[in-house]
């Protein structure tokens, strides 16, 4: 169904004209869990203390490659231990992934989800797991752009 691009990730404008095209909540929920299916899995020795995403109620991992240039470009692999949040992690490391560093500090990816109607039926827990997530890879761009 979906077209993968070179990186395993499902392109952030596919992901954005198929949540509008699903009008039901529990439609775009199983689409979330089903971009989650497609994430590639991470290893085993990427699944540490290191690489955990704190503020996260599900075991999240995150794990930040960069070039060598003053404005890196950015690449992120993600996973997680729970279906949905596996798949939010799919859909950030769409948003964020194969950016500038410069670039991803500009980028508002909780207006993102709000547009994909999203944000507004996530519980609580999850809406704070997806800033830390968000956060975590906004930290790490501005820290590698020297």
């Amino acid at each position: 169904m979906d077209q993968m691009n070179t990186t395993g990730l499902t392109p952030l404008s596919e992901i954005i004209d198929n949540c509008a095209f699903l009008d039901d909540w529990q439609d775009r929920m199983s689409y979330v869990i089903e971009l989650g299916r497609k994430l590639p899995v991470m290893p085993e020795e990427d699944r540490t203390a290191e690489n955990k995403v704190q503020g996260c109620a599900s075991q999240v991992w995150l794990v930040t490659q960069a070039d060598a240039a003053d404005d890196p470009v950015m690449s992120f692999r993600g996973e997680s231990d729970a279906h949905i949040v596996r798949g939010l992690v799919a859909i950030v490391l769409s948003i964020f992934s194969g950016k500038r560093a410069s670039d991803i500090a500009g980028i508002d990816a909780l207006d993102l989800f709000g547009r994909m109607g999203l944000i507004e039926y996530l519980t609580a827990q999850r809406a704070n797991g997806l800033r830390s997530m968000i956060k975590r890879i906004k930290d790490e761009a501005a820290r590698r752009q020297a």
